[in-house]
């Protein structure tokens, strides 16, 4: 698949976790927990934010952050109880194009995904 390919995947999967969560985290009021898609295509940065208060209580970070590098999709950070990598894949990304960052590079040789 085409890196342009990736980057409509990408916002398609974040524009959808984040509509579907600020429903979830905001009260008639405006209040609560806002989540946040930042899409930067031109660096090919993704992340999906949450930021606001619980109570008074100050909520900040990050749930969801990927990246593309060189062709491939590189998990930096997933939170997420489904798991992207597997999304990704139903999606039509081969294993070979996705890459699980958040684990050493020594513990990537062992996942079925790329290492690199």
């Amino acid at each position: 698949m085409a890196v342009e390919e990736y980057r409509q995947i990408i916002q398609q999967l974040i524009l959808e976790r984040a509509a579907r969560r600020s429903q979830q985290q905001m009260t008639p009021e405006g209040e609560g927990i806002e989540t946040q898609a930042i899409i930067d295509c031109d660096r090919d940065h993704y992340l999906l934010l949450h930021t606001g208060w619980r109570g008074n209580r100050r909520t900040h970070g990050c749930s969801l952050h990927l990246d593309i590098i060189n062709g491939k999709i590189w998990i930096q950070h997933d939170g997420t109880e489904v798991g992207v990598a597997t999304q990704l894949l139903e999606m039509g990304v081969p294993k070979d194009d996705i890459v699980l960052a958040f684990h050493s590079p020594y513990m990537r040789q062992f996942s079925e995904f790329a290492t690199h």
